[in-house]
């Protein structure tokens, strides 16, 4: 029996464990508590997770607010989903929300920090039927409730456009908060347009009885920011010129005059573009902190006074919205850099630069060539209006452009390159025909023996340069020998100069009939004479590729490390001639010992220092490669007579070599002209930025010398390739623009701060510094995103000190009559005139609650006031919203 007892408790036994398996929880039976049983479990994890693990999990920044990230996570209820999202910040650092820092709508709106967000995931993404509008708040104010979460929650309601929301915060077991927010986007009553009907709105708020409006006694503490923009400049107070528009063409902005003052005719760019402003205004953020009130007469006060009397002033610049986008509409050097490289890639596709000219029909009518009368004024700029200036640097040169294998800004080649970017918008059949007539009017000038505008016509020819600019030069130099020639005139190139610190001598010694100079302490082998070092001809001006040419010749002569100026036959005779002449007992082994030391080899006692008076003769010999039997020089000392450099035929004629250029520019291949053109225009382009005043500005020294190194590296991979067909050198070149691009709105953009702030240039320089940091993340990246980009509010401000304010006041001149007439506000606190276009305002009431969450959770709060009643008011006399926020104690 015991047995069977025993069975039958094991048996009950395990039919309760079995019921108690299929236990079934009818908490969560309903749709309704099993999406807030989904929403406190994502609550908890959230909570639970802290902000560190929260980013590693995914959340982002909100827009540009420096310290506010958010995560999501998305629910779904009877038939539609929701996202829900928690915004919170990294860091707290105690301090009260206020307008010094850039804050989110709903943070502002009601003072809080932390907070989530849930609305229906729709086209709207709000919550149009009011009845589920709160049953979701419902839901998730008893999530957060059950996780024991202190975070105010909201919800999207009404239409988007209104911005409106309703929201509730559970502070503890007898202290809860509820938030509403609405607009009135039109007629807003006028009563409302004034501090003192505010005022009245907010204290109707107050759930007081008639009796304890007359037994109690309140303050209202009182915060407000009333915004202020810079007046935009108005057309119709200007008296139009008509004459102004008589020079003006579209197909030539670089000569357009405008009729009026732009804000950077003084800048170098204005030449050849006029830039849009990159600093449209400026905001001015006047802030008067904790005021407190006790009836409407003291709003009423309040409302009168100037804004010059508000606590804190900011000022925020209105940037340009193509600042920080690639590729926009903005017309400048390197967009107009960009079609260069474009006409580049398609300059393959002829031999001779004429048949772009006679080309296609489809080749006519994209690209249309500017009428005549452009044409003659970019001439006219180029050849009758330029100034000879000289090559060497100019002040405002950088230290890195010669690096850059261009041509000068102030050659004829670099104006033409300039020129030419805006020419019929830089197509490869406009370049066509403006270089033709160029190189007619180069011929001209070599014809009619007029010098050559822009070059200098002496001086040796920089080989850094271009080989365009170098052909220019010699072109230059040629017209002034033919010019002096023509006038019987013989000096410089063709006459004998002393040359002999070239040829191994010194200048000391007295003078011989042929001015020849002693040569220090070397005399004749044979003679035992004093060896005289004689006046030689200049060795002629020489281009990059005559160098080649010559070189090829040196190494036919077996001598291939000698000096470029002695690697020519008529060079080694005619220096030969000069010192036989000097020397008349001379013996080519004299010669080799001045011309070309290293071709005598001393022996041991002379390279000790024994001087050749002590020993005579010296004793040396002739290099190996001298002393060969078949030696050139040899043969050239031979067949040279003695004949001094004053009777001497000139070694070059200026007559042929300028025919040699001219020739070279006519035939030149249009890849040829186009390689040379990028190079120069980049240089040319970087050079007329680097001009540009913008004060002590270190970020944008440091950003041009890049730009610098960065150009004259793309372009020596590009010189080095020599072929068009070269996609990833063309895509380096566009690549190129753009970076060019970044920079030059940056040089933009100091410029017009600089000249904005001359009186406070720290100012200006930290404004600067803002927008530097804000923008240049943004560069770089494509079109699409950085559009996007630019579309978050640049909100970073710069507080005014006392002493600056009235340089702030100076860009509020009093409003025209026309701008009077105009005024769509009538909110008072006028500053020089002018209304503002935003006021936003804080009220708030206190009450001293001791029974209250915080101070039984916190003794240090106990004597604290709680912020029982809150509202935020914002807009203007069109678009007015409200914020209010209650707090009760159930």
């Amino acid at each position: 029996m015991k047995s069977a007892d025993n069975s039958k408790g094991i048996m009950e036994d395990n039919n309760e464990e079995e019921e108690f398996e299929h236990f079934d929880d009818f908490t969560l039976a309903s749709s309704w508590e099993r999406f807030i049983s989904e929403i406190e479990a994502v609550c908890r994890q959230w909570f639970a997770d802290g902000p560190k693990n929260l980013l590693a999990k995914g959340a982002v920044q909100v827009n540009q607010l420096k310290d506010l990230y958010k995560i999501k996570s998305e629910f779904k209820y009877a038939t539609k989903s929701y996202c829900m999202e928690y915004y919170f910040a990294t860091v707290d650092d105690g301090k009260t929300l206020d307008w010094d820092h850039a804050l989110h709508d709903l943070q502002l709106s009601f003072g809080v920090k932390e907070f989530v967000v849930i609305a229906p995931q729709s086209a709207s993404g709000v919550v149009l039927d009011a009845p589920e509008a709160s049953k979701l708040l419902s839901a998730v104010a008893i999530a957060l409730s059950n996780c024991s979460c202190l975070w105010p929650a909201f919800v999207p309601v009404h239409d988007s456009s209104r911005k409106a929301y309703i929201g509730i915060q559970n502070m503890g077991t007898v202290f809860t908060r509820r938030f509403e927010a609405d607009r009135i986007a039109s007629q807003v009553p006028v009563k409302l347009m004034h501090l003192e009907g505010l005022y009245e709105l907010f204290v109707s708020k107050f759930a007081y009885t008639a009796v304890d409006w007359s037994m109690n006694h309140f303050e209202v503490h009182f915060k407000m920011k009333l915004t202020y923009r810079t007046p935009i400049h108005d057309d119709e107070d200007e008296i139009h010129d008509p004459d102004a528009d008589i020079t003006g063409s579209s197909e030539n902005p670089e000569v357009e005059n405008h009729g009026k003052a732009q804000w950077d005719d003084n800048f170098p760019w204005s030449k050849w573009y006029s830039a849009e402003d990159p600093v449209n205004g400026f905001e001015l953020l006047a802030i008067w902190l904790e005021i407190t009130a006790e009836s409407s007469l003291d709003m009423a006060e309040l409302e009168n006074a100037s804004p010059v009397e508000a606590d804190k002033w900011f000022l925020s610049p209105c940037l340009s919205e193509y600042l920080g986008v690639s590729g926009g509409s903005t017309i400048g050097f390197a967009s107009q850099l960009h079609l260069l490289v474009k006409a580049l890639e398609m300059s393959s596709e002829a031999k001779f630069i004429e048949d772009f000219i006679s080309g296609s029909e489809a080749l006519k009518s994209s690209a249309v060539v500017p009428p005549q009368t452009v044409l003659d004024r970019v001439l006219k700029d180029l050849f009758h209006e330029a100034v000879e200036t000289e090559m060497n640097s100019s002040p405002t040169e950088h230290k890195n452009s010669r690096s850059i294998k261009g041509a000068p800004q102030e050659s004829p080649f670099a104006q033409f390159c300039l020129h030419a970017l805006w020419f019929g918008n830089c197509s490869i059949r406009a370049i066509s025909v403006l270089w033709i007539e160029f190189v007619r009017e180069v011929r001209w000038c070599w014809e009619e023996s007029q010098s050559l505008p822009r070059m200098p016509s002496s001086g040796p020819i920089d080989l850094s340069t271009c080989l365009i600019n170098q052909k220019l030069h010699m072109l230059a130099v040629c017209i002034d020998q033919k010019h002096r020639e023509a006038e019987g005139q013989f000096e410089d190139l063709q006459s004998p100069t002393h040359n002999s610190s070239s040829r191994g001598a010194s200048k000391e010694g007295s003078d011989r009939k042929d001015k020849s100079n002693v040569a220090k302490s070397m005399m004749l082998l044979k003679s035992h004479k004093i060896m005289h070092a004689p006046i030689t001809l200049e060795p002629p001006p020489m281009t990059e590729d005559m160098h080649e040419e010559r070189l090829k010749a040196a190494v036919a002569l077996g001598d291939s490390y000698s000096f470029s100026a002695q690697l020519e036959t008529e060079i080694l005779a005619s220096d030969m001639s000069a010192f036989k002449a000097a020397n008349p007992d001379a013996v080519f082994e004299d010669f080799i010992r001045w011309h070309s030391p290293r071709d005598w080899e001393n022996d041991e006692n002379e390279e000790n220092g024994a001087s050749e008076s002590s020993s005579w003769p010296p004793r040396g010999k002739l290099s190996e490669r001298m002393s060969d039997p078949g030696n050139s020089w040899r043969k050239i000392w031979n067949e040279t007579p003695a004949v001094p450099a004053s009777e001497q035929k000139p070694l070059w004629d200026p007559n042929r070599e300028g025919e040699k250029v001219l020739h070279y520019l006519e035939t030149l291949r249009p890849y040829q002209l186009l390689e040379e053109m990028v190079c120069a225009a980049f240089r040319a382009a970087a050079d007329t930025l680097n001009r540009t005043s913008f004060g002590d500005l270190k970020q944008m020294n440091i950003k041009i010398e890049q730009l610098y190194i960065t150009i004259a590296s793309v372009l020596r991979i590009f010189l080095a390739q020599n072929t068009a067909t070269d996609t990833e050198v063309l895509e380096d070149l566009r690549r190129l623009s753009t970076t060019f691009e970044h920079i030059e709105k940056l040089v933009l953009l100091a410029a017009s701060l600089h000249v904005k702030f001359l009186q406070s240039p720290y100012l200006g320089q930290a404004i600067f510094t803002d927008c530097f940091n804000f923008y240049l993340p943004n560069m770089g990246t494509s079109s699409a995103n950085a559009q996007n980009d630019t579309q978050r509010e640049f909100d970073k401000k710069q507080q005014i000190r006392s002493g600056d304010r009235d340089l702030i006041l100076s860009m509020f001149p009093p409003p025209t009559a026309n701008q009077s007439w105009r005024r769509v506000l009538s909110m008072g606190n006028l500053l020089n005139g002018h209304e503002p276009i935003l006021r936003e305002i804080i009220f708030s009431k206190r009450d001293h609650e001791s029974g209250s969450y915080y101070a039984a959770s916190s003794p240090k709060l106990h004597q604290q006031d709680i912020e029982t009643y809150r509202m935020y008011v914002s807009g203007t006399s069109n678009d007015l919203g409200v914020a209010l926020a209650v707090a009760s104690f159930d």
